[in-house]
């Protein structure tokens, strides 16, 4: 089966309660496709999906024109200009057209939040507004004006018992208006058109992604890129770069030569099967995005690692996760 890389840009219209994570909008976009083309069609698209033939994998959502900075350690960078760790360790983005230079300076190329965001807006905001005070308020990101809420027990429709006020505040992202954000996605294009997904994704975008969509938060306007023409990969890779959480176990990865930051996911299904008696699923770990695995040997035509996710939850065993991940072939250097 051929899979081919489509590119899509994003731009919030919101602010968010859950940062656009592949795996997260994979289990979303399951609902929404369910919802536009039926369960029957989807059941079809998912035949295989944890034997290795996913029909669809999705990556994070990155500033545009960025991807993730590598998790290696220290020693593997080229010290270059300041050496405190604290300035270094905010350098995490590292522009595609830095992909070609050797993997030793990366770091020395790589942006800070501030520094992406004002490459990106750039392109979208004048230079007037640019100026001034607007200029030291730009950033990437921001986390601001908590959403309080509170507890309730829903057996006695009262906020705790003998009617105590509870009250708590959840986080909400914020990015700047004229943000834009790469999500790149990979399709068995027999199974699924790119016109499709762009039309799904669209879905969620009306609708809201992630914690409290139903209040108004996580909602954005999507783009498909036809000019896309792939991802900047190495010819002479012997490393994968991975855009997702994913889940490498048992796939031959060289221990020594693989870096990664562990994620523990806690996930909650989604759609009518929220309203079922248990709507938590397993708590699955993984491997963060900017993960670097070294494989023996490496196929240069592998578009993503990975594997499908089974048994997740208890209540409904059909259910998968996304533990694939798309993944950039890089040449990393210094591995010992």
């Amino acid at each position: 089966m051929a899979y081919q890389t489509h590119h899509f840009t994003l731009q919030p219209l919101s602010a968010f309660g859950t940062l656009l994570s592949g795996d997260t909008l994979f289990g979303q976009l399951c609902w929404a496709l369910r919802y536009r083309f039926g369960e029957e069609w989807l059941s079809e698209r998912l035949a295989g999906y944890s034997e290795g033939r996913p029909f669809l994998v999705l990556s994070d959502a990155f500033p545009q024109g960025f991807l993730p900075l590598p998790t290696v350690p220290a020693s593997f960078w080229k010290t270059a200009g300041s050496t405190d760790r604290k300035i270094l360790k905010k350098k995490r983005w590292l522009s595609l057209e830095n992909l070609g230079t050797n993997f030793p300076t990366w770091q020395g190329h790589a942006c800070n939040d501030a520094e992406t965001a004002k490459t990106i807006l750039q392109k979208y905001i004048s230079s007037e507004s640019r100026g001034g005070k607007e200029e030291e308020r730009i950033s990437l990101l921001q986390e601001l004006h908590p959403q309080p809420h509170n507890s309730i027990n829903r057996a006695t429709s009262t906020t705790d018992e003998g009617g105590m006020f509870a009250p708590y505040a959840q986080t909400q992202y914020w990015f700047h208006p004229e943000m834009r954000l790469d999500l790149y996605a990979i399709l068995d294009d027999a199974r699924i058109a790119a016109e499709d997904l762009d039309t799904a994704l669209a879905d969620i975008g009306k609708s809201g992604y992630g914690r409290d969509a139903s209040i108004g938060l996580g909602k954005f306007a999507i783009a498909l890129d036809a000019t896309f023409s792939g991802l900047p990969h190495a010819v002479d890779a012997n490393a994968f770069l991975t855009l997702a959480p994913c889940a490498p176990q048992g796939q031959g990865f060289e221990r020594e030569r693989s870096f990664y930051r562990i994620l523990t996911r806690f996930g909650r299904h989604g759609g009518i099967a929220v309203q079922s008696g248990n709507p938590f699923k397993r708590p699955l770990l993984l491997a963060r995005s900017g993960a670097i695995f070294y494989p023996e040997t490496l196929d240069q035509s592998l578009a993503f690692i990975g594997q499908g996710l089974s048994a997740v939850s208890a209540g409904h065993p059909e259910t998968v996760a996304q533990g694939y991940a798309p993944v950039v072939r890089i040449r990393m250097e210094g591995a010992q």
